[in-house]
């Protein structure tokens, strides 16, 4: 999906690539919609559509505009799924997290919308978590995040609520680290893990084979529940 719009980086030196989708009539809040290592592609998109149609301003940033501006890929085709990788293991988190800063601050002050949400997916999940701890994100959902439990010392920082949605058969993330993840964080008052018994890495995709029907609607509907209820 091509992206509509640029949001200037915080530095001022550049700017992100972003697929933007606007409600009809001024928006309830606004929702950062964060690839997966796929790129803004179909799928994103979708999802960034689907949240303007509930009202919302949605964002989805091309994460990856840094190595390769406009990446779209398919995790069905084996090729795709291996660049995929190679761009995940080049991506820069620490710079990451600063562009999603430069999309909170454009969205709060050019587009006039206060409350901000952050839903992601896979490495976006990661993110949602770095969002909470590191940024003044309202309100975050993380869907089968990577690498979390390798994050838990910043979870004191967490100030506004977190959303996890965890798949118990997750091929990338294992029994040991979900494990960790709900010893560190069940008893966090910002935050809430599901779990989806059975379901494996990348079941709320909007197509494709990793897709599971009814996960990803009971996943989607506690997430539109979570931005109803901190967001407005």
């Amino acid at each position: 999906m091509p992206t509509n719009t640029t949001i200037p980086t915080l530095d001022g030196e550049g700017t992100i690539p972003a697929y933007v989708a606007q409600p009809a009539g001024t928006p309830r809040a606004a929702i950062i919609v964060y690839q997966e290592i796929f790129g803004v592609n179909p799928g994103i998109a979708k999802k960034a559509d689907d949240w303007a149609a509930l009202g919302y301003l949605a964002v989805a940033p091309d994460v990856f505009f840094r190595q390769k501006p406009g990446i779209e890929l398919d995790p069905d085709v084996p090729e795709e799924l291996q660049h995929a990788f190679g761009y995940m293991q080049a991506h820069d988190f620490f710079k990451g997290i600063q562009d999603v800063e430069a999309v909170i601050h454009w969205i709060r002050r050019e587009q006039g919308v206060a409350k901000v949400g952050f839903v992601g997916f896979c490495m976006g999940g990661k993110v949602a978590y770095e969002a909470a701890a590191r940024t003044d994100i309202d309100a975050s959902v993380g869907y089968y995040g990577v690498m979390i439990d390798q994050m838990l010392n910043e979870k004191r920082a967490i100030a506004n609520p977190l959303m996890l949605h965890i798949p118990t058969a997750d091929g990338f993330v294992g029994p040991d680290a979900q494990k960790a993840m709900h010893e560190g964080l069940d008893d966090h008052p910002k935050v809430t893990l599901h779990d989806y018994e059975g379901l494996d890495h990348g079941f709320a995709a909007e197509s494709g084979s990793r897709r599971h029907e009814e996960g990803a609607k009971l996943a989607d509907q506690r997430t539109r529940d979570f931005f109803a209820e901190h967001l407005g």
